[in-house]
């Protein structure tokens, strides 16, 4: 997708986008500033393809949706720096504008900043030699080029910095094998991973070809200081293949439990409870196609088996066990409350009373060991 044709017009693919951004920013914002007057006084959002503020029917984009959130919150307002970037001049002056006349801007202590240029090789070189105040970014190129998981690496090598980014796996599937985008392949994925790729994918049916795609995104953002990587997946209209996902990653599971709950509530499909993390428009026309899994009976199983013989909180467990995979935490506690009542786990206070069937911190969890 062209950025011009973009933001021509709001889809509903869009709009989840920014829901997503916009909503992980304010709650983000929240958990830093108890934290942050120790570390500066300052908080950022960093927009490195931000367009022009509007698509053409009016609407807001996220970078008017985060200002919005900072002009209505008092302590936001005085602590947050924004950085708004773009390659098209057009869009930059737009946005400018829109900027100015967005109700409420002059209460911000620190005006935001539009810039216009390429991202590349200086900016990935910047944000890994500068010390960032705690910062959320957004990278959302069209396509592939400026997409490097080294300018992933330096807006989240800082404490409190997060980040999400576009990956348009349509064009990141067909590029692969294609050696006339190899560097950008080779910059995405590092050299030594793209090239494991080009050998693994021939061959292979296009769902695995998509998970080894994906594992290998994530296990390069891992290996360069990215603990918790979270996607979400975005389907074409028939619902039968992935046209791109939006990537988390933290350093924190703090960040992770709270972007999976924001992703889970903009699911399109929810099966035993248990969020799809992907929004898809054929999930409302074909829902059969996406109510066969059965996947809490799965999380049942998994805990009985993976946690034989050990006593830990719902938290502990919540923790250790959800990381890739799509459960949040009420998942869990439902899992537990059926173990519990099928005579498979036994829970007890560690201190005061237990109301039945709830499992605060206080609360341990014991799996029998010959489950």
């Amino acid at each position: 997708m062209e950025s011009k044709k973009f933001f021509d017009e709001r889809t509903d693919e869009s709009e989840v986008k920014a829901r997503i951004v916009s909503k992980y920013f304010a709650a983000w914002a929240q958990v830093v500033l108890a934290t942050v007057k120790d570390r500066g006084g300052k908080i950022a959002y960093i927009d490195l393809y931000a367009g022009p503020g509007r698509y053409k029917d009016g609407a807001a984009s996220t970078p008017l949706l985060i200002l919005q959130t900072a002009v209505d919150h008092p302590k936001i307002s005085q602590m947050l720096v924004t950085y708004f970037n773009d390659v098209d001049i057009s869009k930059t002056s737009t946005l400018q504008n829109e900027i100015n006349q967005l109700p409420g801007i002059r209460k911000l202590r620190y005006k935001p900043i539009v810039t216009c240029g390429e991202v590349g090789d200086d900016a990935a070189k910047y944000f890994n030699e500068t010390r960032l105040v705690p910062s959320f970014s957004f990278v959302d190129p069209f396509g592939y080029k400026g997409l490097s998981l080294r300018i992933v690496q330096g807006v989240i090598k800082d404490w409190g910095c997060d980040c999400v980014f576009f990956f348009n796996y349509n064009r990141i599937n067909a590029g692969i094998n294609n050696p006339g985008v190899k560097p950008h392949m080779d910059a995405l994925f590092g050299e030594e991973r793209a090239n494991a790729l080009r050998a693994r994918l021939p061959g292979l049916t296009p769902e695995l070809r998509e998970a080894a795609i994906l594992e290998e995104l994530a296990n390069e953002i891992q290996a360069l200081g990215g603990k918790y990587v979270l996607p979400f997946t975005f389907r074409n209209g028939e619902g039968t293949r992935t046209s791109h996902k939006l990537i988390f990653v933290s350093k924190h599971f703090k960040g992770y439990e709270i972007m999976k709950d924001i992703m889970a509530a903009e699911s399109s499909t929810i099966d035993e409870g248990v969020p799809s993390l992907t929004y898809s428009p054929a999930d409302a026309s074909m829902p059969l196609l996406f109510s066969l899994a059965q996947p809490l009976s799965r999380l049942k199983e998994m805990l009985v088996s993976d946690f034989k013989g050990q006593t830990l909180t719902l938290s502990e467990i919540y923790e250790r066990h959800s990381v890739g995979k799509p459960y949040v935490r009420k998942n869990y506690r439902e899992a537990l409350k059926a173990l519990e009542a099928a005579g498979k786990i036994f829970a007890f206070a560690t201190k005061g009373a237990r109301r039945t069937g709830t499992y605060p911190e206080h609360v341990k969890i014991q799996f029998k060991g010959n489950c």
